[in-house]
């Protein structure tokens, strides 16, 4: 950012058609960069990459380093020869929800193509494989042990594993990873695909002149390797149960606020080892994305911990966080970081402190700027250009829901501001995004096909019937490249992509 006005869409890969069950990174993938590029778009956002846990959220993984096997292509196995193409099930029927369930049926079709892999002894991808265990060995080997430990206790959480395994006792491990030796081959070889997959796709896209944005979210789930490798890390009893977890205090939506349950960070640990947990993060997705969007960025000012005991937020207090030394340290690593900062909520000085102090953007949600009076700092007049502007975000509802669910007052408002009739929601707060000052806008799919409510992507604080949204091979999306062009070159975010002759 800083360089050149830009626009993009937010669709995230399990969204995308196609005959699995779930969006893959598969042809799909490569034709919705090619229609972003027709389009004028030069940034595609997503949602995060990881395993997902409970309630397939994106937010909630068993990993903040693996990939999420279910987003795997199988046509590109049986192009490797790990598969063989009379051996791919018949293809989903077009729906406009993934069917997760029949996704993770098709992880043992992976143990197939994990088979004949090792039983090929390519020596060329062999190599690859075995340098990808050793670079990523730093999170590969834990998450992978995790994950053949969650077969053998599905219904168990970590903190209920045998005690020498769950403390992590050597002779304990080694006897455990012995029994599960081919349960953590496969789930290496998922990360190795899945990561092979996503950097050709990232490539790709690359190469036609479009920026991956991804996300990082600030916490980690409970029951994840992340948790059970670096328990010292958090604020754990000596059951290993989270003392103190994440959420926000009461305001004027709740009056007993939320609480997450994330454990929190001990920041002094953290700060005793240099911060090298998170500095192995931010380099992984720094990787993996052009640009990163780090959810709950007033959490690196300052978190609301709750005793977990509470089943509230009310009884929580503010918990300073070294944001500061911390995103030095990550500037002395990286130079200037590509990060834009999820600054949504009720801000306070010391966060936008925090955030203009490394010049990272912030977010503007259109959807939230018309419910008050000129001063709201989402209405356009008060953007600043190191800002993404969004029409809304995957946790609100979609643009088209929202307008319908205004009441008449709300609706005049927005006409009043926008100077028009409106008739066409959501297209004239799509303009409006485009129109605005900030560098970057970025629109969801959803709104682009003027979907209602029913297409919306999450309800937060709501735990099934999420995630599911889904594009329909035959979409309309392509008959709005035109006008969506149109609009991208006339408020200046045509990306000008250099050819090899300039």
């Amino acid at each position: 950012m800083g360089d050149q006005r830009r626009s993009g869409i937010l669709l995230h890969p399990s969204s995308l058609p196609g005959p699995q069950p779930i969006g893959t990174l598969g042809q799909e993938a490569y034709d919705f960069v090619d229609w972003l590029v027709a389009a004028g778009q030069s940034v595609w956002q997503i949602l995060p990459l990881g395993p997902t846990g409970y309630g397939n959220c994106p937010y909630s993984c068993y990993s903040a380093f693996a990939g999420n096997p279910l987003l795997i292509n199988l046509d590109k196995l049986v192009e490797l020869g790990d598969l063989h193409k009379d051996e791919l099930p018949v293809p989903a029927a077009a729906g406009e929800t993934v069917d997760f369930a029949a996704a993770e049926k098709l992880l043992n079709l992976l143990r197939t193509a994990a088979r004949r892999f090792s039983e090929a002894r390519v020596p060329a991808r062999q190599q690859d494989f075995a340098q990808f265990c050793q670079d990523q060995a730093f999170w590969l080997n834990d998450y992978a042990f995790f994950a053949a430990m969650q077969k053998t206790e599905p219904q168990h959480s970590w903190q209920q594993w045998p005690r020498p395994v769950r403390q992590r006792q050597p002779d304990a491990l080694h006897r455990r990873g012995t029994e599960l030796r081919e349960d953590i081959a496969w789930h290496k070889y998922l990360q190795f695909i899945f990561f092979q997959q996503w950097f050709e796709l990232k490539d790709y896209a690359n190469r036609r002149g479009v920026a991956i944005f991804g996300d990082l979210p600030i916490f980690v789930a409970e029951n994840s390797a992340d948790v059970w490798a670096n328990r010292q890390l958090f604020h754990l009893d000596a059951d290993d149960r989270p003392t103190l977890v994440a959420g926000v205090p009461p305001d004027y939506f709740s009056k007993t606020g939320q609480r997450w349950g994330n454990p929190l960070y001990d920041w002094e640990q953290l700060a005793k080892d240099d911060y090298s947990w998170w500095r192995a993060r931010f380099r992984w997705n720094l990787q993996l994305f052009d640009l990163v969007r780090v959810d709950h960025f007033r959490g690196f000012a300052a978190c609301w911990a709750i005793p977990a005991a509470e089943p509230t937020a009310v009884s929580g207090s503010w918990l300073e966080v070294p944001g500061e030394q911390l995103f030095s340290r990550l500037q002395a690593d990286f130079g200037e970081l590509p990060i834009v900062a999820e600054d949504l909520g009720v801000i306070t000085p010391e966060v936008e402190q925090l955030r203009d102090q490394f010049k990272l953007p912030g977010m503007k949600i259109l959807q939230f700027a018309f419910d008050s009076g000129p001063d709201n700092p989402y209405l356009p007049h008060n953007h600043r250009p190191n800002s993404v502007v969004y029409t809304g975000t995957h946790d609100n509802n979609t643009s088209l829901g929202w307008w319908r669910s205004l009441p008449a007052e709300g609706k005049q408002r927005v006409k009043d501001y926008l100077q028009r009739p409106c008739r066409n929601m959501p297209w004239p707060l799509i303009e409006t995004a485009l129109a605005s000052v900030a560098e970057l806008a970025v629109v969801p799919m959803q709104d682009l096909l003027t979907l209602g409510a029913k297409a919306r992507m999450n309800r937060p604080g709501t735990t099934h019937g999420n995630w599911q949204w889904r594009l329909l091979p035959d979409s309309a999306y392509r008959e709005i490249t035109v006008q969506l062009r149109h609009l991208t070159h006339l408020y200046g975010r045509t990306l000008c992509i250099p050819t090899e002759t300039d």
